[in-house]
């Protein structure tokens, strides 16, 4: 029967999603006051995606605009698994889990989850969910100020055995992220850049 409550409610088109994900980020995540980031950097703001990845409306967003944005630069078909160093990267790449799922056009896209440290018990497994070693992954983060949490994790990859298609995050926050990204040999790709967050 039409018109009830569980009929699906269609997806915007991609230029729609992606502006009221930019505007859901811009009201919701950029937090203003001085502030000392992870990498030890002082600012004037902060953005907290967070906010965004773990946002009931904004979540199946970003797994769309990272599938969109995996797809225009030529990953997809062909990258296999999404993930990155805990706890940044968890919720992306489980947006880009779900998104890959509904999208129809993805064949099994999985997710993971890297440990800052090997287990001390059960496996000792420092990257969790479906092997990795021999598959095409992208390493993903929120996002990025020195770029040493991604790096972190594509160690832990490589250390794998996985092959490293890129780096990618919802928000460009600074250029020596994408100078070391690039420097260790990987492509680095975002979805946005702090411009457009109007702060």
């Amino acid at each position: 029967m039409s018109g009830t409550s569980t009929d699906p409610v269609p997806s915007p088109p991609i230029d729609e999603a992606r502006e009221r994900l930019r505007v859901l980020i811009r009201d919701l995540a950029v937090v203003r006051g001085h502030v000392v980031l992870s990498s030890g950097a002082e600012a004037d703001h902060y953005v907290d995606l967070r906010r965004i990845t773990l946002h009931h409306e904004a979540s199946p967003l970003v797994g769309r605009i990272m599938i969109d944005l995996l797809r225009r630069e030529g990953l997809l078909p062909g990258v296999e698994a999404v993930g990155g160093l805990t706890l940044g990267a968890d919720p992306v790449a489980t947006s880009i889990l779900h998104a890959s799922a509904a999208d129809g056009e993805i064949d099994g896209l999985d997710a993971f989850v890297v440990r800052k440290a090997n287990k001390a018990h059960g496996l000792q497994r420092r990257i969790e969910g479906p092997d990795v070693a021999g598959r095409r992954v992208v390493a993903v983060e929120d996002t990025s100020t020195t770029g040493g949490s991604v790096l972190t994790a594509c160690e832990a990859l490589a250390e794998e055995g996985a092959d490293i298609a890129a780096v990618a995050v919802i928000v460009h926050r600074s250029d020596a992220s994408r100078e070391a990204v690039e420097a260790a040999g990987y492509r680095y790709l975002a979805a946005y850049d702090i411009s457009e967050l109007e702060i």
